[in-house]
């Protein structure tokens, strides 16, 4: 399992995670954990996802920030070892 952290952040509108989560089942990547909150308007989510089985995670992120443009809000997708180095305190 190689794990990773997606983040979605921008004002909420109806389908995002739908439209996000589908692109992820497209591409065989299992959702292990998600949270999202609205707050005033803004729509927030963080997912723990298995990405072992996409076949070019540089593609994947690619693809994942253009969906994100397309829909109206910023997607960002890091590898787990990289998120948790760059947020030790």
């Amino acid at each position: 399992m190689k794990r990773s952290i997606i983040t979605v952040v921008g004002k909420d509108t109806v389908g995002i995670i739908a439209k996000v989560c589908t692109y992820l089942a497209e591409n065989g990547v299992n959702i292990l954990d998600i949270s999202q909150t609205i707050v005033q308007g803004y729509f927030n989510m963080m997912m723990i996802v298995d990405t072992g089985k996409v076949e070019s995670f540089e593609k994947l992120t690619s693809e994942l920030a253009a969906l994100g443009e397309e829909i109206g809000v910023v997607i960002k997708c890091q590898q787990e070892e990289i998120f948790d180095k760059m947020h030790r305190i």
